[in-house]
């Protein structure tokens, strides 16, 4: 069984006594720092000078300095950067600053495990990762509850990093909610695992396909993007408050029916088989290697598949619906 760690394993005082640099501000670096400081950490934020996210840091009341000013201050360092920009940021602007002792932080293992940042062996460094977006870590933080987290160490130079880890992740509230302990491999295998096959890649082919059936076949594209999309929301709820037994519970015996008799028709031996083979290339560092090169080569493949993705038609279709929905809040991609 793994093991998983909540408030009373926790030495808060550990990450209370450090000085602790939070690298970036997006969705993570926003709930961290605001999290930390309201669980008494020194904290400060480390952009660039133009980063666009510096006055709405500001505007919170957070101290706010460049990387390299910001991480020659700390003695804990937490890289929120994008993935593909990490490594150049870390090599230039902070370890230049980091001093024997001091903590090294990731959410993502995706640097260290493939051998893009290799730290010095002077530094602890360890990863603490919500299992969740952070504006779900400062929501869940302000009602009183936490976000789950990974916690794994990749070097310990100081006999405390898994300590500090857990102190850390007390700050951010994800004590509160279970820390489970792993490694850095299977943090960033699982991850890249599961955004691929089914939350990301494999989850918006199928949604597109199936919405693509139905149109074709003569239906009304409103009620495809129904049938295909807008529905997820309600199964996934269910699997998330009690697994697939709940889900199964919850729907009608034809649909659960369906679910049984259609789904293995769906994923086939072939569709595992093609699991098997994204499973390998993460693991063999072939995903690692064609997406940094991607990234280094100035990202043209992913802005063309980004921009044809969006003007598909049950994007454009969802939106006219969902501006029919006083419910939801608008949300239009930056």
């Amino acid at each position: 069984m793994a093991s998983i760690f909540y408030d009373q394993d926790a030495d808060a005082a550990l990450v209370s006594q450090r000085r602790v640099a939070v690298i970036g501000y997006g969705s993570q670096g926003h709930a961290h720092a605001l999290n930390l400081r309201e669980s008494g950490v020194d904290v400060m934020v480390g952009l660039r000078e133009t980063s666009r996210r510096r006055t709405e840091a500001e505007g919170e009341g957070l101290a706010v300095g460049a990387v390299p000013e910001v991480s020659a201050w700390a003695d804990a360092v937490m890289v929120l950067v994008p993935d593909q920009y990490a490594a150049d940021l870390y090599h230039a602007e902070i370890a230049p600053h980091l001093q024997d002792g001091d903590a090294l932080m990731f959410a993502h293992g995706f640097n260290i495990h493939f051998g893009e940042i290799t730290p010095a062996p002077g530094l602890d460094v360890l990863m603490v990762a919500p299992k969740g977006p952070g504006h779900l870590v400062r929501r869940t933080y302000i009602e009183g509850s936490g976000v789950p987290c990974l916690l794994a160490v990749h070097q310990d130079a100081t006999g405390l990093a898994r300590d500090l880890g857990l102190s850390y992740a007390w700050g951010i509230g994800g004590t509160r909610a279970g820390v489970l302990e792993t490694t850095f491999e299977e943090e960033t295998e699982t991850d890249l695992f599961g955004e691929q096959v089914i939350l990301c890649g494999g989850l918006s082919s199928l949604i597109k396909a199936a919405y693509e059936t139905l149109v074709e076949a003569g239906y009304q594209p409103e009620s495809a993007y129904f049938e295909t999309l807008h529905e997820l929301k309600l199964i996934v709820d269910l699997l998330y408050e009690g697994g697939l037994s709940w889900m199964r519970y919850s729907i009608s015996d034809t649909a659960e029916w369906g679910d049984y008799s259609t789904g293995p028709r769906i994923v086939t031996d072939e569709t595992r088989q093609v699991m098997k083979d994204v499973l390998d290339d993460i693991r063999s560092g072939r995903f690692a290697r064609r997406w940094m090169a991607e990234a280094r080569s100035g990202s043209h493949n992913l802005l063309e598949m980004r921009a044809r993705d969006r003007s598909h038609e049950v994007e454009q279709v969802g939106a006219r619906l969902r501006e029919l929905m006083p419910f939801l809040t608008p949300r239009t991609p930056g």
